[in-house]
Parts: structure tokens; C-alpha cells; sequence
């Protein structure tokens, strides 16, 4: 591990409404800066504009309004065109970030006040004022902070003037990290969820046989359990017991 034993700040970052936020023209102008041009870029153009929507509450509706922002969600083009709107969002930045669609993290190694001070924080101000240029928003209340290790100083982070929360655990795509890096959390939550669907299932399903059961279980329940498997993968007595 790059970190060998020493403290380390990860700091979670949430775009607000990030598919929706995504300016047109300045996706357009990236996808040219990609080397997008001709006819692939026009058709893109027009798959995106003369877009509408209103809004409709009890059977009364607003104007019509056009959609100068957004990725079409549910699309297969979509989520492309999204990562390749952030592709330069770590440009100049020192710390190690990992992006996986709207989910980003910075993580640090942070042995003195100076690596908080002089190196997170300022790659925190980086991306508040990419964010700025490019027209999208972080959900600074959703921000958050996990530190990591001994003798970590807990520093506190800001952006954009209001200081991020501090958390012991967060979800990681779709897996419970805590800041012990123990894993019993996930495991007990794993179990929980795989427990319920089994229930279900012995209650709504009358039908016992082999033949029924045992592509339910593959399909419904054992995902739970095998999810990520290699990442936290039960290896406590307790958590093999669960």
C-alpha cells in the first residue's frame, strides 16, 4: 500500500445534481478539445438540444421551458459524455483522486499540519474553482471527511466558505467503509439485506422445489453477499458467523 501505516485524510466529494448540471455548450466545446469534430460532434449537438420540460402539479402545468443543461439520465451516451465533461477535473492537482462517474474522492497522506494546510486543502480550492469555470456545484453538505490511521491531526476541510463534516463511515459504491478499514459494518449489512430477501421469499413463494429455489437464491441472494467480495471480504470468526 502507497500509504505504509500512515495517517491518511479521504475526503468525499458530491456533485449537486450532476447529470443535470452539465452546461451544453461547454460540453460541446470539451468533446471538441477531445478531438470530437464533424459530424460525430453535430449529431451529438443534436441529440441534446431543443430539449423541454414543465413542471405539473395537481393537473396544472408551468410553460414549456428549453434545457440548455443535462445528460440525458437512463442513456447509454449519457454517463460518456458526463466522464468525459470531468475528465480534467484533477488537472494540477497533487493529491491521488479517483473518479468513478459523479462519485470523486481526494486522498492524502497527511503527516503534518502543512500536508493539510498546504496540499488538500489547496487541491480543495482547485476543484471548487474548476467547479466555478465549468458550471457545476459541489453539495458541500454532503462533502465529507474520513480520517484514517494514528496520529491523524483531524484536520478541518472547507469549501467554498463552509467547513465539511467529518464521518467514521461512509458507502463506496455500494460498499460500507469505515475508518478502522474493519469490515464488519458491510458484513452485518450484507447479512441483513441477503436475510430479508430470504424471508421474503419463504414467505411469497409457496413452491419449495429445488428447481424454483435454488435460481431465486443465485439471483436474488447471493449477489448481496458476493458483491465486492474481494474488497471486504469476511476474515473475523464473528463475521464468518454472521
Amino acid at each position: 500500500m502507497w500509504t505504509r501505516g500512515n495517517p491518511v485524510d479521504i475526503v468525499y466529494l458530491n456533485f449537486q445534481k450532476a447529470f443535470d448540471k452539465v452546461p451544453h455548450q461547454r460540453l460541446l466545446h470539451k468533446l471538441s478539445c477531445h478531438g470530437i469534430r464533424g459530424k460525430i460532434l453535430s449529431w451529438t449537438e443534436n441529440w441534446l438540444k431543443d430539449r423541454e420540460q414543465r413542471v405539473g402539479i395537481n393537473g396544472k402545468f408551468s410553460e414549456w421551458r428549453g434545457v440548455t443543461s443535462g445528460v440525458p439520465q437512463g442513456s447509454v451516451l449519457g454517463p460518456i459524455l458526463f466522464n468525459l465533461f470531468i475528465n480534467d477535473l484533477e488537472k494540477g492537482v497533487n493529491s491521488e483522486e479517483t473518479k468513478f462517474a459523479d462519485d470523486t474522492k481526494l486522498l492524502k497522506i497527511v503527516k503534518t499540519k502543512a500536508d493539510c494546510e498546504e496540499q488538500l486543502q489547496k487541491d480543495l480550492k482547485k476543484l471548487s474553482d474548476w467547479a466555478t469555470k465549468w458550471q457545476m456545484k459541489f453539495n458541500v453538505d454532503k462533502c465529507k471527511v474520513m480520517h484514517i490511521g494514528k496520529n491523524n491531526p483531524n484536520y478541518t476541510y472547507n469549501m467554498m466558505r463552509a467547513n465539511l463534516a467529518t464521518t467514521n463511515q461512509e458507502k463506496d459504491l455500494g460498499v460500507i467503509v469505515h475508518s478502522s478499514l474493519k469490515t464488519s459494518t458491510q458484513c452485518a449489512a450484507a447479512v441483513k439485506k441477503a436475510n430479508g430477501i430470504l424471508g421474503i421469499m419463504k414467505k411469497g413463494i409457496q413452491n419449495k422445489m429445488e428447481n424454483i429455489s435454488l435460481p431465486l437464491y443465485k439471483s436474488m441472494v447471493r449477489p448481496h453477499l458476493e458483491y465486492c467480495i474481494q474488497m471486504w471480504s469476511p476474515h473475523l470468526k464473528k463475521d464468518i458467523l454472521a
